[in-house]
């Protein structure tokens, strides 16, 4: 076996840390190694973000037509041709591409490598090339950047039927008949929504009593009813006893809820149930790198494992895990060793969108995690059907709920259910960034009537006070 080939930093993944700090360190003249075991660009451009919105903004169209005539509009019949669909998003999925470290690899101090690794020592990693043969290799500093994908529960004849996950859905040449959705997560829902306006018949299952479990109780309640209120079947606490196939194309699912047995029959189902990280292949007890009970590796506010110079980003080493998450890591790794600055995890402000629709927009405290803390909360609530540029849309569902401090009036989060409101959960982040009071906000004069005109009247609508003046609607 030839010699180990010494680099600089070894990067593990190609997700939305490792593939822009592979080209920043390669840039800065660090000699670095590249490995990618599937396509680059990791779970979001891929797999995740990227394809999902374009299919939920497909979904949303077949949506809108079917209200044409609540907007004064005549159409046909409505018809959804899901191998168009599908082509669409894997079109906007190859364009992604361009972004990706594969033109790094015509940077001089920058090799990629397709193949799969693992750790034989501390800073050293065998990578098994998807060409054939197997390559040493060892660094300097190593950064693991693997991901996760999804997860498969421990359910009763599951190796049975073909369940989807949420990988293989979005590779569908047809609108399922009926579509049962086992998980009430952000996944579950999103798609649950997405393949009812398709023009499925959709059953969510879910374990728990209420859908998005990180919610306050008004916001999980308003999703629920949002969605039965466009046809989908919610079940909450039901738990899932077993599945089975019956006959060609049908699915059964036992369920149990609320002390009585049911029997859904569907003919697909997607597993919705959670995601794993992608550690269990690369050895890490080699290396000394400690995971959690779960599998995510274990680091400090600086990222860094117990390994000294060996590093985890995004979604391997748990925590939220979002797109936004991986990219902040690489930040703060850019920061660290590139920059001699001295950034960490601490404290870091993790929005999150949830892109059914209307949209769920969150950041910051929930009502009951500032209560837990003991913190003296003001709430401000206002329902969309109190905002013009809503009604005007006619998207009135939804609406907008802030937490602020009674003592300071600083905002501490929000939770913004409505049209476009993540946009909206943007603006009110930006302002708890800069420690903007909610005076401050209730006063500013935003463009009318755009969906911001929305912060002036939400500060009158404090629940511990009657209304200071009428909303204008």
């Amino acid at each position: 076996m030839r010699q180990p080939v010494h680099y600089a930093a070894i990067v593990i993944g190609s997700g939305q840390a490792g593939g822009p700090l592979a080209a920043d360190l390669a840039a800065a003249g660090w000699k670095t190694a590249l490995v990618e075991r599937d396509r680059l660009g990791g779970t979001c451009v891929n797999v995740g973000c990227t394809p999902t919105k374009t299919l939920v903004a497909s979904a949303r169209v077949a949506y809108l037509v079917r209200r044409a005539a609540d907007y004064g509009v005549s159409t046909g019949r409505v018809a959804v041709d899901m191998v168009r669909v599908r082509k669409r998003k894997r079109d906007i999925v190859r364009s992604f591409g361009g972004v990706t470290p594969d033109r790094g690899a015509k940077k001089a101090h920058l090799h990629v490598l397709y193949g799969e690794a693992r750790f034989t020592g501390p800073k050293t990693i065998e990578v098994s090339m998807f060409g054939g043969g197997v390559r040493r290799l060892t660094a300097d500093s190593i950064f693991i950047n693997t991901g996760a994908r999804p997860s498969r529960p421990a359910l009763r004849g599951l190796a049975d039927v073909e369940a989807l996950d949420s990988t293989s859905i979005m590779e569908l040449d047809s609108v399922p008949d009926h579509l049962l959705v086992l998980g009430g997560g952000y996944i579950g829902v999103e798609f649950g929504q997405m393949f009812r306006r398709f023009g499925s018949r959709v059953s969510i299952v879910q374990r728990a009593d209420a859908l998005l479990a990180r919610e306050d109780p008004d916001v999980a309640d308003a999703v629920v009813s949002i969605l039965r209120e466009d046809g989908v079947e919610v079940l909450l606490g039901a738990e899932a006893r077993s599945v089975a196939p019956r006959g060609k194309g049908r699915i059964h699912l036992s369920v149990r809820q609320k002390g009585r047995s049911r029997r859904l029959a569907g003919t697909h189902l997607l597993v919705a149930t959670g995601r794993q990280p992608n550690t269990d292949r690369l050895n890490l007890g080699a290396a000394g790198i400690a995971t959690d009970e779960k599998g995510h590796v274990v680091v400090d506010e600086r990222l860094e494992t117990r390994v000294p110079g060996v590093y985890a980003l995004g979604d391997v080493k748990g925590g939220p895990a979002f797109t936004h998450v991986s990219y902040d890591d690489y930040r703060i790794i850019r920061t660290n060793l590139l920059e001699g600055g001295s950034s960490t995890t601490k404290g870091r402000l993790v929005p999150y969108t949830v892109y059914m629709d209307p949209e769920l927009g969150r950041v910051g405290l929930s009502e009951a995690e500032a209560r837990e803390r003991g913190l003296e909360v003001r709430i401000a609530k206002l329902g969309m059907d109190s905002v013009a540029r809503a009604l005007e849309r006619d998207e009135p569902r939804g609406f907008i709920k802030i937490i602020v401090d009674r003592a300071t009036d600083q905002i501490l989060g929000c939770a913004v259910l409505g049209i476009e409101g993540g946009e909206i959960m943007s603006m009110i982040q930006i302002a708890m960034m800069g420690r903007v009071p909610s005076t401050v906000l209730r006063e500013a004069i935003f463009a009318h009537p755009a969906l911001a005109e929305s912060l002036n009247n939400v500060f009158h609508r404090f629940q511990d006070q009657l209304p200071r003046r009428q909303d204008f609607a």
